[in-house]
């Protein structure tokens, strides 16, 4: 986004269908020298993902934000995919060491703090989805823009909902994934994922969910220990969380407990 020559650029994702440099944005249509602040929502690989390679491998030389606990996980999560990625090491987009270079430059803004740079102001809502996601409005010569990313203005079992700014944007750039699509309610949808998995362990079966995503994973575990301690039938049905990624980032969880919502 430019406006009177001043240039912001929000998250730098990979597309998760493609592998080395077919799963970057399109970078050749921009010219990362003359981008004067670079801002990421959140943690998830299709919104950070290519960061390093962003901040390593290309002319880019301005200055990178995102919350305290965005920075946090993403160093995990991405050394992760280095680690697991299939790709062969020349199709890499980045190694380990780039990741802890990026490190060094990305800088940390709270939520509601108020930055400048090079006359560029801007500050953060807080957006729900996952911890430490946030909503950035952005403010050149008076004229200000509000850039969602993924939010969700539902509380759910961990998470506060979506801030409301407190006053409206000139322009609103928002996250349409499920723009056109109408969900069931919350409990709705959370009783037909309870009732199969207690169905299908009433009839001597096991339930494998393959819950990828760091943020949901963490929902749902939540909703499950509390079925489970309203239904005592279940008490000695043991659940397993199979992942050693999930563990090392449970630390940055409680580090940032007082983030979430009255119910952790």
């Amino acid at each position: 986004m430019s406006y009177k020559g001043k240039t912001i650029l929000f998250d730098r994702g990979i597309h998760p269908a493609y592998s080395g440099m077919a799963a970057l944005p399109y970078f050749d249509e921009i010219d990362p020298s003359t981008i004067d602040v670079l801002l990421v929502t959140h943690f998830h690989l299709d919104h950070v993902a290519s960061l390093p390679y962003f901040l390593e491998k290309t002319t880019f030389k301005g200055r990178v934000f995102m919350t305290h606990a965005t920075k946090a996980i993403y160093k995990l999560l991405l050394s992760d995919c280095v680690k697991v990625s299939k790709v062969s090491v020349e199709d890499m987009l980045y190694d380990e060491q780039d990741i802890l270079h990026s490190m060094d430059k990305i800088e940390v803004i709270d939520f509601h703090q108020t930055l400048e740079v090079n006359g560029i102001r801007f500050w953060c809502y807080t957006a729900g989805h996952v911890l430490g996601a946030a909503m950035f409005m952005v403010d050149i010569a008076g004229v200000r823009v509000l850039y969602t990313g993924d939010y969700s203005r539902e509380e759910d079992h961990h998470l506060r909902a979506a801030e409301i700014p407190q006053f409206s944007p000139d322009i609103c750039i928002i996250e349409s994934t499920y723009g056109v699509q109408l969900h069931q309610p919350r409990n709705v949808r959370e009783k037909r994922f309870t009732d199969v998995i207690h169905s299908t362990i009433s009839q001597g079966g096991r339930v494998l969910i393959p819950a990828f995503a760091l943020g949901r994973a963490k929902e749902l575990l939540l909703i499950l220990d509390e079925y489970w301690s309203n239904h005592p039938e279940l008490h000695n049905i043991p659940i397993y969380y199979a992942s050693p990624l999930a563990k090392r980032c449970m630390a940055v969880y409680q580090t940032y407990i007082n983030s979430m919502n009255e119910r952790i």
